[in-house]
């Protein structure tokens, strides 16, 4: 995200290419993460389960960054590569908004006999989907996803 906003500040396109890199790369390694994720966490964890939903948050907010330091004067993505990134970051967006409902949904189904410090995660992963709601409806000019990022 710092590498796609310097580039828009300095009209670096190599940075924004460099930070482009980046994002995939780190979306690469977390599906390697997400393949050791015990799904009984969702029932039984102690709350730091709640990190893999923030951090598809904090992808999709990654993926907006880039979109948004896009310029007439510094052409960083073609028609082709700006729609890719363009629906990864909204997939991406709404697999994070499923996994706080699926999390939720368990919460109330299932909940923790005694709460502790790791359920810091829980509010981690609102607010970084509420800050991902609202880059990816500044970024894509979806005006409605205002309301979604506002409201939590």
């Amino acid at each position: 995200m710092l590498g796609a906003t310097l580039a828009a500040a300095e009209s670096a396109a190599w940075l924004a290419h460099a930070a482009l890199v980046l994002f995939w790369l780190g979306l690469v390694l977390y599906v390697l993460a997400l393949a050791r994720f015990d799904v009984r966490q969702v029932t039984e964890g102690r709350g730091d389960h709640w990190l893999a939903g923030g951090a598809l948050a904090l992808s999709a907010l990654a993926g907006a960054r880039p979109i948004s330091s896009d310029s007439a004067r510094l052409y960083l993505w073609n028609d082709d590569d700006r729609g890719v990134l363009r629906h990864a970051t909204v997939v991406l967006l709404v697999l994070a908004l499923a996994c706080c409902a699926a999390l939720l949904a368990a919460e109330f189904l299932r909940p923790r006999a005694r709460t502790g410090i790791r359920r810091w995660a829980t509010v981690f992963t609102w607010a970084k989907t509420a800050a991902a709601a609202l880059a990816v409806a500044a970024a894509l000019d979806v005006a409605w996803l205002d309301g979604l990022g506002e409201s939590q």
